[in-house]
């Protein structure tokens, strides 16, 4: 399991930005259907859109059995994803006081191939829950050809900004 001191965070500069309850961080990766995972290979950085479910623990999304974000999380199973709801701009007099609307998850975990059949069922019916209440058998033949993948988080963030009232400012000054 990854450390926490391996995960590359400081405090946040603009405290009143930094979402802290867990409740909201985890209503935000409920919202949306799009994660964006990176992942890294011998230091090239990959950042792909997937699809995504969501179990209150880990996180789950489905894939061809080969392809470059297979290859990399079989030689590297660290990742980073984000998760981001309710963007937008916020409008200022000024051009460079444009600000992002947003409410955002940044989090860090390990990937592993998700390799029992129950479980597996599990994961795809959280992702296709996002899309639709119908509730689908998977054909064995199909199933045993998606190749499920499990982040088990080791840490989590979250920032909003611009939406509902806004929090007292509070800047950390950069050491």
């Amino acid at each position: 399991m990854t450390s926490l001191a391996d995960i590359p965070s400081r405090p946040m500069r603009r405290r009143s930005r930094e979402i802290t309850d867990r409740a909201e961080i985890d209503a935000i990766v409920g919202a949306d259907r799009v994660m964006h995972l990176a992942l890294a290979s011998n230091d090239v950085p990959f950042l792909v859109p997937v699809f995504y479910g969501y179990d209150g623990t880990s996180l789950y999304f489905h894939s061809a059995s080969a392809g470059t974000k297979i290859a990399i999380l079989k030689e590297n199973n660290r990742v980073c994803f984000e998760i981001s709801v309710d963007q937008g701009v916020v409008v200022a007099e000024e051009p460079c006081d444009f600000e992002a609307r947003h409410r955002t998850v940044i989090g860090f975990g390990r990937a592993s191939f998700v390799t029992d059949e129950a479980e597996k069922v599990r994961a795809l019916d959280l992702i296709v829950k996002k899309f639709t209440d119908t509730r689908f058998d998977y054909p064995k033949g199909k199933l045993s050809i998606t190749t499920v993948v499990r982040i088990d988080i080791d840490g989590i963030k979250g920032k909003s900004y611009g939406i509902g009232e806004p929090r007292p400012e509070e800047t950390v000054e950069e050491e």
